[in-house]
C-alpha cells in the first residue's frame, strides 16, 4: 500500500509539471487550480477515489509549494551575485601570469598587494608614497596593485617587474637575514639600484641599512625557496 501511495504521488508531482509546461495553461491552472480529467487517472472508476481527491489537492500544493521556493531561491541567489560584482569591479587592467614567490598581504587569502599603496609614487615626484585607489586596480600574478591616478596605473602596466616590490613585499631584512617571511611596511622602504625594498620597522631597517649587499644576496638565495602561496601567518 506505501508502494502504491509513493507511486500515485510521483505520478501526480509528473502530472502536475506536464499541465504547467502547456501553453495553453488556463486562468484556473495558472492560479493553481489544476484539474485532472478522470479518465485520466489512474483511479477510475476507484472506491479510493475520495482519498485520491484529498491527495490530488495536497500533491497539487506541494508541488507549486516547492516550485515558487526554488523560484525564489533563484531570484535570491541571482540578487546576490549581482551585488557580488558591484562590491568587486572590474580591474583597471589584469595582466595575468603567476607569481613565482609569496607576495605579501594582511591577511592570508587576501589578494591587495603592499597594503594598497602606489608602488610606482615610490619612483615620483617626491618619492613620497601614498595610497592607490580602488579605481586604478591593476591585477598583476593574482595580486590587485592600486595606483593613486591612472598615468601610475599606466607606467605598472608597462612594466610591472620594474615596480612590484622585491620580495612580494616582504621584508628585506627578515628575508636575508634569518630566511623568514615578516610583513613589509609599505613606509619603511628604500630604493636599491632601480628596486623597492620594504622593511618591518624603522629598527630593523637600520640593521638592513648596515649591509644592504649582503643581506640582498641573502635573500635573493633565500626568497625562491619559499613556496608561492606560503604567507606569514602559516
Amino acid at each position: 500500500m506505501l508502494i502504491g501511495a509513493i507511486s500515485l504521488t510521483t505520478w501526480l508531482c509528473n502530472r502536475v509539471a506536464q499541465i504547467r509546461e502547456k501553453d495553453s495553461v488556463t486562468g484556473a491552472q495558472a492560479a493553481g487550480e489544476t484539474c485532472f480529467p478522470v479518465e485520466d487517472t489512474p483511479m477510475k472508476n476507484s472506491p479510493f477515489a475520495p482519498l485520491f481527491a484529498i491527495t490530488l489537492l495536497a500533491t497539487t500544493a506541494a508541488c507549486g509549494g516547492a516550485t515558487e521556493s526554488s523560484n525564489a531561491m533563484s531570484g535570491d541567489a541571482m540578487a546576490g551575485d549581482a551585488m557580488a560584482a558591484e562590491a568587486s569591479p572590474a580591474p583597471y587592467a589584469d595582466l595575468g601570469g603567476e607569481n613565482t614567490g609569496p607576495v605579501y598581504t594582511q591577511s592570508k587569502g587576501d589578494t591587495l598587494a603592499v597594503r594598497g599603496y602606489d608602488v610606482v609614487s615610490y619612483f615620483t615626484g617626491d618619492g613620497v608614497p601614498v595610497e592607490g585607489s580602488q579605481e586604478f586596480t591593476v591585477r598583476y600574478e593574482g595580486y590587485d596593485y592600486r595606483f593613486a591616478s591612472k598615468d601610475n596605473a599606466d607606467a605598472f602596466v608597462a612594466e610591472p617587474a620594474k615596480y612590484a616590490p622585491a620580495y612580494g613585499g616582504y621584508c628585506a631584512w627578515a628575508i636575508g637575514a634569518n630566511d623568514a617571511l615578516a610583513p613589509g611596511d609599505p613606509n619603511v622602504y628604500k630604493i636599491v639600484d632601480d628596486k623597492l625594498y620594504l622593511n618591518f620597522s624603522e629598527d630593523v631597517a637600520t640593521k638592513w641599512n648596515a649591509d644592504i649587499p649582503g643581506f640582498i644576496a641573502s635573500a635573493d638565495v633565500n626568497y625562491p625557496t619559499h613556496a608561492p602561496d606560503e604567507h606569514f601567518q602559516d
